[in-house]
């Protein structure tokens, strides 16, 4: 969604609480225990390939992170015939990994349950049925998988997709959740020919950033509305070099027809939606007659209006979209050829976030 913090996935668990002693996290340690002492003993005469230990970040409620969430000792699992060993090397904090752990997303793991939900690693061990990946490998989970914030993960080999090495660590870490979801709002609502603009708020978000690239790319024109704040100028200067056309701050648009600020660009017809409020009113405001507003956040808690007009007489269509509806398991090549696309694009200089 809106903006994504970094961390190297060591930075995250050594800097952390010492681990817990609470009854959830030994429950969790526990099944781990039973899962290794099963496996010596169905498999007395052969050496079961074990992951290392490894620390995980944990919640064992639902509630704020600052106060659920505690870093535990994993001890090893067995890696089994079509499992992957990943020694993880970074994965995002998301907005989203927050809302799981504060149990307000739809789609959530029961607790307890390690937190993140995207990230890239590199292949420790593999079972020895596992075709097409070797150690060394740099993978991601693709669709994403709960589970990331650990040193070691160990997941079935279709869990994994390889990416190049040569991709820098922080994009190979972050490219489903923002990137994926900007690709496909330019692709999913109305067919944009080169020329056409779109509009949206929220445009310093990495989201933000994806679109006013990747509509550069297909020769769309992008307005793009940023809250004022200190060093707008800067922001706006940023923002032009990733391709933007136009850059407001809200103030700016405190006019009658925001519409007499564009130069020689055409009336949008589609706008996106990260914050709500007035922020969407003034994405509304920019829409040609016909236009599709698409919401995909609501960073302000505040709800969208829309006048009466705006359907009668501009015949404005107001869509949502939410990108776990293509992270399912039926659209996985899909997607991995997606992000192959875009980490391909990264690699060439031509997209670039923050």
């Amino acid at each position: 969604m809106a903006v994504t913090r970094m961390a190297a996935i060591k930075s995250l668990l050594h800097t952390a609480a010492a681990a817990t002693t609470s009854p959830a996290a030994a429950m969790f340690r526990k099944s781990h225990l039973l899962h290794s002492n099963q496996a010596r003993r169905v498999r007395p005469f052969s050496a079961a390939i074990m992951s290392p230990p490894s620390k995980a970040v944990i919640y064992e409620q639902q509630g704020p992170p600052d106060q659920v969430t505690r870093v535990i000792d994993v001890p090893p699992v067995e890696v089994k015939e079509k499992d992957v060993c990943v020694r993880m090397l970074a994965s995002p904090i998301n907005p989203s990994d927050i809302n799981r752990i504060e149990g307000v997303y739809p789609v959530r793991p029961q607790v307890p349950a390690v937190g993140g939900y995207e990230g890239v690693g590199e292949v420790h061990s593999v079972g020895s049925a596992v075709k097409g990946l070797a150690i060394g490998d740099w993978v991601i989970s693709s669709p994403p998988s709960s589970g990331m914030w650990q040193t070691y993960v160990v997941k079935d080999q279709g869990v994994w997709h390889k990416v190049d090495k040569s991709t820098p660590i922080e994009y190979a870490a972050t490219v489903i959740v923002n990137p994926l979801t900007a690709l496909r709002m330019l692709e999913d609502f109305v067919k944009l020919s080169s020329g056409d603009a779109i509009v949206q708020n929220g445009a310093t978000s990495i989201v933000g950033q994806c679109i006013i690239q990747l509509a550069r790319i297909k020769g769309v024109h992008s307005i793009n509305l940023i809250r004022d704040r200190a060093g707008a100028d800067e922001v706006k200067e940023n923002l032009k070099n990733l391709g933007a056309d136009e850059v407001f701050t809200e103030t700016q648009l405190q006019v009658k027809n925001v519409k007499g600020l564009l130069t020689n660009l055409p009336e949008p017809v589609l706008g996106f939606n990260c914050v709500g409020g007035a922020a969407a009113s003034l994405v509304l405001k920019f829409l040609r007659n016909g236009g599709t507003m698409v919401t995909y956040g609501g960073m302000s808690k505040q709800p969208i209006t829309v006048s009466t007009s705006s359907f009668i007489f501009k015949e404005l269509s107001l869509k949502g979209f939410w990108l776990q509806k293509w992270l399912t398991s039926d659209k996985a090549e899909e997607c991995r050829s997606m992000i192959d696309h875009l980490l391909s694009l990264v690699r060439a200089g031509k997209l670039k976030y923050e």
